[in-house]
């Protein structure tokens, strides 16, 4: 084994044999906090402690980018890069070597230093395997994760955008494809909604924009019930000590598909869409369309809406969700999905603790947690690995032997 150093951190440890999708090394450069960081580590789980505002979250941020979309924090590419001036923001990078049952892919992203002057739209890079991709897309058919942070303690409370984003993450762990349709549908949208504000009433650009809307929309519809679907079943078959969510998806183009086939749906929605214009040019945005479907999320032994539950029930309920989530992903795709679960251990009760780590034992899921205190995390004993992170620097803390 070989020790971390302070600056370029790495560390090695022997690997466990796994063919479920893990991460191996994960490098950092002038991202968040870190001016350069590089961890190996093996299949188990990672557990990250540390004080607060050492760079706990910031590892995690860069992992979700791996993925499509704005990562963890949903921040601009900007908002990541280090600072090491005031004026400056650096261009910044992440790469990845996964171990898939394919064996090791290499996948990499970060902002591209060509769009950094303020004269063009930045940018963001994707690689894999060496290769530069025309889309986000392709990190989604390497790479499977699932994120709980302290920001989404709200989820189940707070408004339906959040909850639907929530859902799509799921999605992708089974359909690459969604994250093209979901950013083609939100680019029509935002165009759409530009040209009636602006009072343009192009015929043609109109009804271009409201047919890739229906396209899209449709698809992302059926994709979210299809999800919300299997999960319904998923999270019947509770785990250990948590509760049982009942999920259901409501939305009027969801409810259009109970009835019709989906090319008759994206008749009706481009027709919606059509004649709405003229209110939508007041109110803003579309009247119809997936963008305003919500996931509802029931408690089912106390038959309570999610939203009602207590902050500790609300966070049991998500759990639980990604727990089924990651039995699905595992039964469909041969590997479950890496687990990002930013401080969700200490907001836990010692039983529903011990059931989250069973359950990603079972699941042989590479679950990189983290927290301030590494005693909460002593019934992982050595079926862990433990990184304590201090000043933008990842150190080796203990094997849990």
């Amino acid at each position: 084994m070989q020790a971390a150093a302070q600056n370029g951190t790495s560390f090695v440890t022997d690997e466990t044999l796994s063919e479920n999708l893990w991460l191996r090394r994960v490098v950092l450069t002038q991202f968040r906090n870190y001016e350069r960081a590089e961890v190996t580590v093996d299949a188990r789980p990672v557990i990250l402690t540390g004080a607060n505002g050492v760079g706990k979250t910031n590892l995690l941020e860069a992992i979700s980018l791996m993925n499509p979309g704005r990562g963890l924090r949903s921040a601009s590419l900007p908002e990541i890069a280090r600072r090491s001036a005031p004026e400056k923001p650096e261009a910044w990078a992440v790469a990845a070597e996964v171990m898939t049952e394919d064996g090791p892919r290499d996948v990499g992203t970060g902002r591209d230093p060509l769009n950094m002057n303020g004269t063009s739209r930045e940018r963001r890079i994707v690689r894999v395997d060496g290769e530069t991709c025309k889309s986000q897309q392709a990190l989604a058919e390497v790479f499977s994760t699932i994120w709980l942070t302290p920001q989404m303690d709200g989820l189940l409370r707070d408004g339906a955008a959040g909850r639907r984003k929530f859902l799509d993450r799921l999605v992708l762990g089974f359909d690459p494809a969604h994250a093209g349709n979901t950013s083609a549908y939100d680019h029509a949208l935002r165009e759409r909604s530009r040209l009636l504000k602006a009072g343009n009433t192009d015929e043609a650009w109109l009804s271009t924009l409201e047919d890739r809307m229906a396209r899209h929309g449709v698809a992302i519809a059926v994709a979210r019930r299809e999800m919300t679907e299997k999960l319904i079943d998923a999270c019947a078959q509770t785990v250990g000590d948590f509760p049982i969510a009942g999920l259901a998806l409501e939305g009027t183009v969801e409810g259009w598909l109970d009835e019709k086939p989906a090319l008759l749906v994206e008749e009706d929605l481009r027709s919606c869409l059509g004649a709405s214009r003229s209110k939508d040019a007041i109110t803003g945005g579309a009247s119809w369309g997936p963008h305003r479907s919500d996931l509802l999320v029931h408690h089912q032994e106390k038959d309570m809406p999610a939203a009602l539950c207590s902050t500790g029930e609300q966070k049991a309920l998500l759990l639980s969700i990604v727990l089924a989530h990651a039995r699905l992903v595992m039964l469909e795709r041969g590997a479950a999905p890496l687990m990002l679960l930013d401080e969700v251990v200490a907001h836990l009760d010692e039983k529903r603790r011990k059931s989250l780590f069973d359950e990603i034992l079972h699941l042989r899921c590479q679950a990189w947690m983290t927290g301030t205190d590494a005693n909460v995390f002593s019934d992982m004993g050595e079926n862990a690995q433990y990184l304590t992170i201090k000043d933008g620097a990842v150190l080796l803390a203990h094997t849990g032997e």
